[in-house]
């Protein structure tokens, strides 16, 4: 049986409606899941999406920041991992694997967008929190700042920098996520952190947090 047709309508949002009148159990293990997905199964597609969207999401949010396509581009990740799910022979590696896909699919965002539109942090676990309505004008600064540094970064950078300081991942994590080796993810790591401390580094509002957060950001 051939893999269900996507289209652009939200046909995840459709299974979980039907799921809800429907009776039948939950998948209990990613195998059972795995397989009724490669069969076009509506109730697996629903509980997929319940289970791993908010994690997915979590991914994008850091890598793009709010913006004005996240719920598309969440979508689209589920799209295209519904379309390449009979590629996926080991069950036991589908969250990997979808967080793989959201991943590459937030890098293809990034590239089909004019450079410096991509990225919009509002909320950084590393850098300065975003101005809270009252805020100061030190903590306005130091946001302006992040942002021009981060559009500064090559796109591999950006995405290896969200995860690593943004979303806290382990490199291990990183490297299947990006499909590199641990070596490849390493130096990445410690590139784009090096990029962003240098052109930081130029900027008073983000020097005073620097030599406290991104030098033991990935000791």
């Amino acid at each position: 049986m051939s893999p269900p047709t996507v289209n652009r309508s939200n046909r995840f949002a459709h299974a979980r409606v039907r799921l809800v009148s429907s009776e039948r159990p939950r998948h209990a293990d990613d195998s059972a899941l795995v397989e009724a997905l490669k069969q076009g199964d509506p109730v697996a597609l629903a509980d997929w999406y319940d289970r791993f969207a908010p994690d997915v999401l979590r991914v994008l949010s850091r890598i793009l920041g709010p913006d004005l396509d996240l719920a598309d581009i969440h979508h689209d990740v589920f799209v295209r991992a519904l379309s390449s799910i009979r590629t996926l022979n080991d069950p036991s590696a589908l969250r990997p694997w979808l967080i793989s896909v959201a991943v590459h699919t937030a890098r293809t965002a990034i590239l089909r967008r004019n450079r410096g539109r991509w990225l919009r942090f509002l909320s950084f676990g590393l850098v300065p929190d975003m101005p809270a309505p009252v805020a100061t004008r030190e903590s306005v600064e130091a946001v302006r700042d992040v942002y021009r540094v981060l559009r500064a970064l090559p796109t591999d950078d950006r995405v290896v920098f969200a995860l690593r300081f943004i979303d806290g991942m382990e490199l291990q994590e990183i490297a299947d996520a990006c499909g590199v080796s641990l070596a490849t993810a390493k130096r990445r790591v410690a590139r784009a952190r090096d990029r962003f401390w240098t052109r930081a580094r130029r900027y008073p509002a983000l020097a005073e947090w620097l030599d406290e957060e991104v030098r033991d950001g990935d000791s």
